[in-house]
């Protein structure tokens, strides 16, 4: 199998009975625009931005348009705004797919069977969560946290908060103290809901010291809200004057079981603050990515409907865990009236198909996931015989870019007919820059489209866009689910270094893309130092904060290499002090600090010893060089080194690339 090879053609009546067909035949009926094929169709969203955008509006019901609302200000990136004198309120826009013929949620765990959560519970848990947060002091634009893993109370608290006008935040139970602290601490919640613990690997990890440890570190917080995970029995030590549990919680306070509590979904302006999601902290502390209700509802309409086909009734999944944006994606999902499939656990405990019989149970119609687990499933030579997914439509694959032979394992071993839906986007935007395209077919190694609405190139390093070759991937025009601030980055100062540094006025995201001659798109891996380890964003920052606290170390810098099979190397590089050596003993402690502080993703997959550490004259850490020299550049290719404080500590970092693809034989890269 080969880049570019056909694997799969949508059938007629699938086209047919897509949504993004039904647009297209609104948009000739109301507004008299024909679009011969998806390119024209892309080609008009990207040069009628607000025409395409109030069409969105429109097509999905969002009520009437005040006479002089603004669609798109003529501001530049990051400073455009969207529908002017609107409201709207993300939690009613989900409420109101609400019915009693289907669930609102599926949800099993490692160690719990498959259960389903009708709406009306929803909504009862939902509104008396709702009077306990505002007894605790919630009121519009405050901050709601969460330390939870991906549980329906999860998507409950969610809803909650969003439907009062709060502003929700999560991480996933998984996280160390200060990697949650460095988060949460930015945004001063007024509430924290976090679960006792999480299960995963067939073991019970307790987090109430942990718990303990934050709520002591967040002075904000007027009150704790423990949520029953691994202790049946709530037998929680007092970490909060104003400390109550779920089912109180639910029932709207201590003293209000048995009251019915109405549901409150209060509207607020278009770019009011809905959600707070977290950069990988590359350089310091995370980023705090605020976004807005209407960015939020608009894109996700959009994506769900014309780029997944998602219908009502249908059951939507994706394998995530409270701290990827693919959970807010996923919650995403009741917009269109899909009932969402959430799952706690280890993806492959106790073996490989354990999704897969998930997805066959169910039914799951829309099965999404990663790269890595594609391809583990691959290496596993894992088949779905016996498994009936008649009902399965699509798989979606995300988090690092999926290599053809993952597309063509899909095609041999899961289900010959099904829709791949390859997509890539960001905790940014928290959606998909590019992704699925009904009308079009599916070719290995591409991603089908770039998505309506997406003004996104392949520019080389003057700004020039190039016609499939391998450049930066930018997006030139706004889209309303760009962020709309950095909380506590007032003049958007941090926000323009971050995107719109590189080129002036145009996005920069820092992946490497083509757009290929089937006007898809292949992505090549990132091209900036964050590391994309597993589907997540890590930011080198978070783990050098570690290491810096151990006195054995002098000094670290750590990368990642995305590898052809889709799988990927994180090296860390480690100066000692004078005196010590690099044993077990030191690997290990090192480990665990990373481990215990951040999350298992951030452990290295090996610890090597190097005599410098290479720096600009600056004092920036050089850590897209040392990449480059492991995907096979030469030292002369990466860096200049005038630039360079010391550039003979490059030659250490030569060497060990070298004896690397050594080791792997028949490893090749884009460079070559």
């Amino acid at each position: 199998m080969k880049e570019g090879d056909l694997l799969w053609q949508p059938g007629s009546a699938m086209q047919e009975a897509s949504h993004l067909t039904a647009f297209a035949r609104w948009l000739q009926a109301h507004k008299g625009w024909h679009f011969s094929d998806y390119h024209e169709l892309w080609q008009w969203s990207v040069e009628h931005i607000a025409d395409f955008w109030k069409s969105i509006w429109e097509y999905f019901g969002l009520g009437n348009l005040p006479p002089d609302v603004e669609i798109m200000s003529q501001d530049p990136m990051p400073h455009t705004r969207w529908f002017t004198g609107t409201r709207v309120n993300y939690a009613a826009q989900i409420f109101k797919q609400a019915h009693d013929d289907r669930p609102a949620l599926w949800f099993a765990a490692e160690d719990k069977p498959l259960q389903a959560i009708a709406w009306k519970d929803v909504k009862r848990q939902v509104a008396g969560l709702q009077h306990t947060l505002q007894q605790m002091g919630v009121e519009e634009g405050d901050r709601v946290a969460a330390y939870l893993p991906n549980i329906p109370q999860a998507t409950v608290a969610m809803l909650a908060t969003v439907g009062l006008g709060a502003i929700w935040s999560s991480c996933s139970p998984d996280f160390g103290v200060e990697g949650v602290l460095d988060r949460f601490r930015q945004i001063s919640p007024k509430v924290l809901i976090a679960a006792d613990g999480y299960v995963y690997h067939g073991k019970k990890y307790s987090r109430l010291s942990q718990i303990e440890q934050i709520a002591r570190e967040l002075p904000s917080l007027k009150g704790l809200i423990l949520v029953p995970r691994l202790q049946e029995e709530m037998t929680w030590p007092r970490m909060h004057a104003q400390q109550m549990n779920w089912e109180e919680a639910i029932a709207g306070g201590g003293h209000a079981y048995g009251h019915v509590f109405p549901l409150q979904l209060r509207e607020v302006s278009f770019s009011h603050p809905l959600w707070i999601l977290y950069s990988s902290g590359t350089t310091g502390i995370p980023k705090a990515i605020t976004h807005s209700h209407g960015g939020m509802l608009l894109e996700h309409l959009k994506y769900l409907a014309f780029h997944n086909d998602v219908h009502a009734g249908e059951n939507f999944f994706w394998y995530t865990t409270t701290g990827w944006m693919m959970w807010n994606f996923l919650q995403a999902s009741l917009l269109m009236g899909a009932s969402a499939v959430l799952y706690d656990g280890h993806p492959a405990y106790p073996d490989i198909g354990v999704l897969w019989r998930l997805a066959a149970e169910v039914p799951i119609h829309h099965f999404g996931t990663s790269a890595p687990f594609l391809l583990s499933c691959h290496k596993a030579a894992y088949r779905t015989d016996g498994l009936n997914l008649s009902a399965l439509r699509s798989i979606g694959s995300t988090g690092s870019p999926l290599p053809p032979e993952g597309f063509a394992y899909v095609y041999q071993s899961i289900k010959p007919d099904v829709w791949l839906c390859s997509m890539s986007g960001g905790t940014d935007i928290c959606t998909a820059w590019v992704g699925g395209c009904i009308w079009r077919p599916v070719y290995a190694g591409e991603i089908q489209c770039r998505c309506l609405g997406c003004s996104m190139q392949a520019y080389d390093e003057q700004g020039k866009p190039l016609q499939h070759e391998i450049g930066e991937m930018v997006v030139t025009r706004p889209m309303p689910c760009m962020p709309i601030f950095f909380w506590n980055d007032p003049q958007k100062q941090r926000y323009q270094e971050s995107y719109f540094q590189t080129y002036p006025g145009v996005w920069r995201h820092g992946d490497w893309i083509r757009i290929t001659e089937h006007d898809g798109v292949i992505i090549y891996g990132r091209s900036d130092a964050t590391l994309n380890r597993q589907g997540v964003r890590i930011g080198t920052g978070e783990i050098y904060r570690v290491l810096d606290r151990l006195p054995e170390i002098k000094d670290s810098l750590i990368i990642n290499v995305e590898l052809p099979d889709g799988k990927s190397y994180m090296p860390l590089f480690v100066v000692l002090q004078n005196g010590v050596s690099l044993d077990e003993r030191l690997k290990m402690r090192i480990n665990e600090a990373l481990r215990n502080s951040c999350s298992p993703r951030h452990v290295p997959d090996s610890i090597l010893e190097v005599p410098d550490i290479p720096y600009t004259i600056s004092g920036k850490k050089l850590e897209m060089p040392v990449k480059k020299l492991f995907l096979g550049m030469e030292i002369t290719q990466v860096v200049q080194p005038g630039a360079l404080r010391n550039p003979e500590s490059l030659e250490a970092f030569a060497s060990l690339a070298r004896q690397w693809r050594k080791q792997r034989l028949g490893y090749e890269t884009r460079w070559q």
